[in-house]
């Protein structure tokens, strides 16, 4: 089994795991001004749909289809998709790397806190694949923790198996982003406003294709 495999094999078992608890979870305030930002862009461009990938326990999908947007989320987790479709939405297990929708389907893609469980090699791959099914000059939203340069196993994770994370710079990011998509905003959020124990950054993009 391939590194990639291993991965989400193991992201798949620790989110199935959490997933009662995530759902109680709530969005911080500083996460919640980052989507206000890209729900003006999907107001300006009239977006009619939207693809979300790494769903988790739908709470954002949900928002967006009650601005009134065709919803659809993508998750790796069977635990988080039954969630989902609880909340109503039309929810599918599927990959990053193997989205099963035809080229330019989605008029907005929206991914929060999911693509920082990709290795640094394989990102790209991922950055073309939801390039491929987002229309053009589509919409995609891309936020992850960031700041630092590294990857690997968090071995102070508290959920089991512990999941692995890339970061990057802030240059680096953007750098790596910019080979694939238009940026269109950017936002570096400080440690200290993301405040607890949070060692990171976050990382906040709008991009288009």
């Amino acid at each position: 089994m391939n590194l990639l495999k291993i991965i989400e094999k193991n992201l798949i078992a620790s989110y199935n795991k959490m997933a009662g608890e995530r759902d109680k979870l709530r969005m911080s305030e500083w996460k919640k001004g980052e989507r206000d930002v890209f729900e003006r862009f999907i107001l300006k461009r009239a977006s009619k749909n939207l693809l979300e990938v790494g769903a988790g326990t739908g709470q954002d999908s949900l928002y967006f289809q009650e601005l009134g947007l065709e919803v659809t989320s993508v998750d790796l987790s069977t635990e988080m998709i039954k969630l989902c479709k609880e909340k109503g939405l039309n929810a599918k297990e599927m990959s990053v790397f193997d989205l099963e929708f035809p080229d330019n389907t989605f008029d907005a893609i929206w991914s929060l806190n999911c693509l920082l469980h990709i290795t640094k090699e394989d990102l790209p791959r991922a950055l073309h694949e939801i390039k491929r099914v987002l229309k053009p000059n589509g919409i995609f939203y891309m936020g992850v923790y960031g700041g630092k340069d590294s990857q690997g196993v968090w071995e102070k994770d508290t959920y089991n198996p512990k999941r692995f994370f890339s970061f990057y710079l802030d240059e680096q990011i953007q750098d790596v982003v910019e080979k694939v998509f238009n940026v269109e905003y950017i936002n570096i959020i400080p440690k200290h406003i993301i405040g607890g124990e949070q060692e990171l950054s976050f990382q906040s993009m709008v991009l288009t294709k």
